[in-house]
């Protein structure tokens, strides 16, 4: 799994490219975290356009990167995720929690509104 990272107003996005498995999410965690904590980040996109599998441990990353978010008052977003991650988010209800961007432009306006 390959993680990159940039920042546009305060908002962190997190491009993922590959598998978000229980291989993978030790080291998405520790990125993510790693540059929340260094540039001071409120808000966080992950962009799935590039994930071609993920499984439990999946979820497990982005309910931890919401609850680090959400303790700061911040918001938590997903961009083009494929139909297989979208069925995921939406079987196990991270939905309910995190808000579904059709791109990225479209999340940038709505988190800065």
């Amino acid at each position: 799994m390959k993680v990159s990272f940039e920042t546009i107003d305060n908002i962190l996005i997190a491009q993922l490219e590959g598998e978000l498995d229980h291989h993978t999410a030790k080291e998405v965690r520790d990125e993510v975290d790693k540059t929340i904590d260094a540039f001071f980040i409120k808000h966080l996109l992950f962009d799935f356009n590039k994930v071609t599998f993920m499984d439990s441990s999946g979820i497990g990353v982005i309910i931890g990167r919401y609850n680090k978010i959400h303790d700061m008052n911040g918001r938590v977003g997903v961009v083009n995720c494929n139909k297989y991650v979208d069925k995921i988010f939406e079987v196990s209800g991270l939905y309910s929690i995190i808000e579904k961007f059709s791109n990225l432009n479209e999340a940038i306006k709505s988190i800065n509104e």
